[in-house]
Formats: structure tokens, C-alpha cells, sequence
């Protein structure tokens, strides 16, 4: 696959991931450096470490010829997708309930509540 063919893409993809993703929720993946481009099963893939509360380690975002992007998870215990046809504007929703949010909002909220009170009395730091 062409290096700049593979550069472009990944670049595309880290620019509506960062611009359409607020940055308390890139803050809250850990993911705020560290992209970089590569090939994964054969598509142009934007990878990225992230440090979550549900899921620790690279995220991958792969283009696919069907014009929709892929998305994996990969850890020291291998790697799972995650969803296979995914838009542009869907990413940010997609890999936040994986690795940070879950699929509980009010689970969700319980936890940000508990940890801006731990933050408050000062016991996050």
C-alpha cells in the first residue's frame, strides 16, 4: 500500500476524530498524543494508545474500500472489533462507550459524580 496513500488517510481521520470529539472526552481516553499512521488487514488505519476507565490500550481506526471505517480494540489480549461500518461523525460516540462511558449513562454519571467529589475533597491528584 502507498506510504503517502496510508499518511493521508490516517491524517484525514485524526482530524474529524479530534475535531469532532470535545477535548474532555479525548482528555478522558488519555488520548491526546501518540497517533500514528499504519496498515492494518489492509486498510489505511489511524492508531492511537488510550487509557480509559473501561478499556486500556490502542484504538484503530481503519478505512475500508465500502467507504465506512472500522474500528478495533488491541490489548495484551489480543484484538476484537468493535464496529464495521461506522461514519465519519459516529467515531467519537462509538470508541467513547467502549473505553471510557459504557453503555450506561446514569452508571456513567454515578462515576463522574463520585470522581469530581473525590476530586473536591482533594483525594484525586
Amino acid at each position: 500500500m502507498d506510504k503517502q496513500y496510508v499518511m493521508s488517510v490516517a491524517d484525514t481521520i485524526r482530524q474529524q476524530l479530534v475535531g469532532l470529539t470535545p477535548m474532555s472526552v479525548l482528555c478522558s481516553w488519555g488520548a491526546l498524543h501518540g497517533f500514528f499512521a499504519t496498515v492494518y488487514n489492509g486498510m489505511a488505519t489511524l492508531m492511537f494508545e488510550v487509557n480509559g476507565r473501561l478499556f486500556k490500550g490502542h484504538v484503530l481506526i481503519a478505512y475500508n474500500e465500502m467507504d465506512y471505517y472500522e474500528i478495533y480494540l488491541r490489548d495484551k489480549n489480543g484484538i476484537r472489533q468493535v464496529h464495521s461500518e461506522a461514519y465519519f461523525d459516529q467515531l467519537s460516540e462509538i470508541i467513547d462507550e467502549a473505553i471510557e462511558c459504557g453503555s450506561d449513562p446514569a452508571e456513567y454519571e454515578a462515576f463522574c459524580e463520585q470522581e469530581r467529589a473525590k476530586l473536591l475533597r482533594g483525594e484525586v491528584g
